[in-house]
């Protein structure tokens, strides 16, 4: 796999809204799109393309993202939150070991609450 591509009509807010929340740069700038990617380069990265419609259903497909750095998962949802990022409820059981969340345009992405969280 290459990269993820996420969809946005303001692709600025978004990009720089994942930028910070996977300390990943901007590699790549267009018009139409910015591209991020890990240091050194490494795949896959993301691709935040202009569309012109608002997201209007659940995600077929997001990210998890698990908690790195020391930080307790309460500590990475503050951190989340403080980025800009939202609670989303898409019927996920009350007892779920992640917690949904959405970047600044509705795009869904989970919180995972252990390092055994794969779902």
């Amino acid at each position: 796999m290459q990269v993820v591509a996420i969809d946005a009509i303001d692709i600025r807010t978004v990009a720089a809204f994942w930028s910070r929340v996977l300390d990943w740069p901007v590699v790549e700038e267009a018009e139409d799109g910015i591209s991020l990617a890990p240091a050194g380069g490494a795949a896959p990265g993301i691709d935040v393309f202009s569309v012109p419609e608002r997201k209007t259903v659940k995600n077929r497909l997001h990210l998890d993202l698990s908690v790195t750095g020391g930080l307790t998962v309460a500590q990475e949802l503050e951190r989340l939150l403080e980025l800009g990022a939202v609670k989303a409820d898409v019927g996920q059981p009350r007892d779920a070991r992640w917690t949904v969340l959405a970047d600044p345009e509705g795009n869904e992405f989970c919180l995972l609450h252990g390092h055994d969280d794969a779902r």
